[in-house]
């Protein structure tokens, strides 16, 4: 059994958005027939700039080698060019084609993809989502209220979810890391202190943040937001200071969480010895599935657990969910539910009462309903997700709407 062919498709999930402007996903045939799914994550150029990309990955390095060969095929793309170091945008095309792999040897062993890793380690994996608007809940006012964040908050508590995560810090700029303005820190507050009173002790609170900060800021934040005690302070610096993480996660008792910007082990490992003790893989960026796993087996030597980062499409999820049911190290995962991401995989995986059950059929797991994803493709100009040029405003308030577009 050899690759063969590769399609790409790129598709938009209506609005509101939630995941991202775009999909990535990318469909590998064997010579035998067997059709598997896979998902890039988002990368620094446009989607279509993206997609040759992607070609270019499995022409180079993959076509007409069998799908078993995943360690050969990650060390090709790895070192291309004389490079042999993380690259972002090559090792997110080859992520997504990784996952394809496995959907691939499932299904040709009939076999869930977890039962290929190591077996199921975890038969309930905890999910968290995101604090999203409620019907009611006008935009862009929700991202700034933290009287509708803790509405949103009971709303998943009462659906099953033990965790919540919610990103009130003000802005992500192009500028890196910035000291927070005090309405920033004040709002941030009041938010953790809401949600806090709303969910009590049925559920953990996870404060988003993406990098925005100092380190000195990110000490700040920290003090404002701890009394409320939250499960981790995701990514407070930027993702690529990995002194100033060290000087965060040394300094403040709240567990820091990083990684979804990362890629393959070596980045991972920086972060343990940085001090980081929960990491979040974005597998469509990652390096896919395998080298999730081994980015895991290294937190776990070092204490650490994993939550697999999701603002993707269900394709990325459905990887996370079998690398989550294999790791004795896990923490949680994050899910989004839509009736986009439902419908784009027929409902073949979902959250019951916050938590997901790792599925039993061949493969993913999944069918992808590849006549809906091209019904919706991509027509914009703009990427996955994007920051501000504007530096922070100290002098009127800033407002992050929550990381996707509104409805255009």
């Amino acid at each position: 059994m050899k690759l063969d062919t590769l399609d790409i498709v790129v598709t938009a999930p209506p609005a509101p958005g939630w995941g991202g402007r775009y999909w990535i996903l990318v469909k590998v045939t064997t010579d035998t027939g067997i059709t598997g799914w896979g998902e890039c994550y988002a990368a620094s150029v446009g989607p279509e700039a993206m997609t040759h990309v992607i070609r270019d990955v499995f022409d180079r390095h993959m076509a007409g080698e069998s799908p078993e060969n995943i360690e050969l095929m990650f060390r090709r793309a790895y070192s291309a060019g004389f490079t042999q170091r993380p690259d972002l945008t090559v090792m997110g095309a080859f992520s997504g084609l990784e996952i394809a792999c496995w959907d691939i040897l499932g299904k040709d062993r009939d076999r869930p993809v977890w039962a290929l890793m190591g077996g199921r380690m975890n038969d309930r994996l905890r999910a968290y989502s995101y604090l999203y608007p409620l019907p009611g809940h006008p935009l862009p006012d929700f991202w700034a209220d933290p009287d509708m964040a803790a509405d949103s908050a009971r709303d998943l508590v009462a659906r099953g979810y033990t965790a919540v995560k919610f990103d009130p810090a003000g802005p992500y700029t192009i500028r890196g890391g910035h000291m927070p303005a005090l309405s920033d820190i004040d709002r941030s507050a009041r938010f953790c202190a809401a949600i806090r009173a709303a969910v009590g002790t049925r559920a953990d609170l996870l404060f988003g943040t993406h990098g925005q900060f100092t380190p000195d800021g990110a000490l700040r934040m920290a003090r404002a937001i701890a009394p409320h005690d939250p499960l981790w302070f995701e990514e407070p610096v930027p993702p690529d200071d990995i002194a100033a993480i060290e000087y965060v996660a040394r300094n403040t008792h709240i567990p820091v969480s990083a990684g979804e910007r990362l890629t393959t082990k070596p980045e991972f490992a920086a972060l343990l010895r940085a001090g980081v003790r929960i990491l979040q893989p974005a597998l469509g960026r990652a390096g896919g599935l395998w080298e999730g796993k081994k980015i895991a087996t290294l937190a776990e030597a070092a204490g650490a657990q994993i939550a697999p980062h999701l603002y993707a499409g269900p394709v990325e999820w459905a990887a996370n969910v079998h690398l989550a049911a294999t790791c004795p190290n896990l923490l949680m995962i994050e899910t989004i539910e839509t009736p986009f991401h439902d419908a784009l995989i027929k409902g073949a995986i979902r959250v019951e009462d916050g938590h997901v059950p790792p599925p039993t059929t061949p493969g993913l797991g999944i069918e992808v309903d590849e006549a809906l994803a091209r019904a919706h493709p991509y027509t914009g100009t703009d990427l996955h997700l994007s920051m501000q040029e504007a530096p922070c405003d100290y002098a009127k308030p800033n407002l992050f709407e929550g990381g996707a577009p509104r409805d255009e």
